[in-house]
């Protein structure tokens, strides 16, 4: 039996699994993981206002992880793939099963949410894999709302829970879930907010802080 000859160029060989979290836009995407499983924990006990601090700061890193690795001159192709795929999964997290928790929690896990809660994460792997495979739909802009608006719109409405009443704001709470989940699937173009928005994003995250720790005071 003939032998088989294998590559044994170094450079060809891929780095371990472990290599990867020591990238450093993988360990700013790896953060905002961390603040997204903070927000996952606080929704699951209900103290909603450190439930929705994480989820904005996972908004915050989600942005930070593609500035990091456009300014490192010496990332290779690969490097970008895979980096590529772990903001995806970690999106997913983020703006799709947070968002989805945090409804069934606040529904007191009555079986009427689940329904909105399978729409906003069905929504965000639609989402997602659609970008992964055509990308932006122009050179500026999605087709359909990017999943991390997800976070920043759902983090404002919250907003609302210390104005009206509880059964009010669970009402307001699924329309809105259903309503971002319909955006991030429509066929409409939405601009890539880059640039000077990055700075208004960093004021939204330290006002959205401010204003949900004073409530956790």
């Amino acid at each position: 039996m003939p032998s088989v000859k294998t590559d044994s160029n170094p450079s060809t060989t891929p780095p371990s699994i472990l290599s990867l979290a020591f990238d450093l836009p993988n360990i700013c995407s790896l953060v905002g993981l961390f603040s997204a499983l903070l927000a996952l924990y606080f929704a699951l006990i209900g103290i909603y206002p450190a439930a929705m601090i994480g989820l904005i700061w996972a908004v915050f890193f989600d942005w930070n992880d593609g500035k990091i690795a456009r300014k490192m001159k010496n990332r290779t192709a690969k490097q970008g793939q895979v980096g590529g795929q772990v903001d995806s999964l970690i999106d997913l997290v983020s703006f799709g099963v947070c968002p989805a928790v945090i409804l069934l929690s606040y529904g007191n896990y009555d079986p009427i949410f689940f329904p909105g809660a399978f729409i906003i994460v069905a929504a965000c792997v639609l989402r997602l894999s659609y970008f992964n495979v055509y990308g932006l739909d122009g050179k500026s802009t999605y087709q359909g709302l990017a999943s991390d608006n997800n976070a920043i719109i759902l983090v404002f409405v919250f907003l609302l829970e210390s104005f009206i009443t509880t059964s009010a704001f669970t009402i307001v709470l699924y329309i809105t879930i259903l309503v971002i989940a319909a955006l991030n699937v429509a066929s409409i173009r939405t601009p890539k907010l880059s640039g000077s928005w990055y700075y208004v994003l960093a004021l939204y995250t330290l006002f959205i802080t401010v204003a949900y720790g004073r409530l956790l005071v």
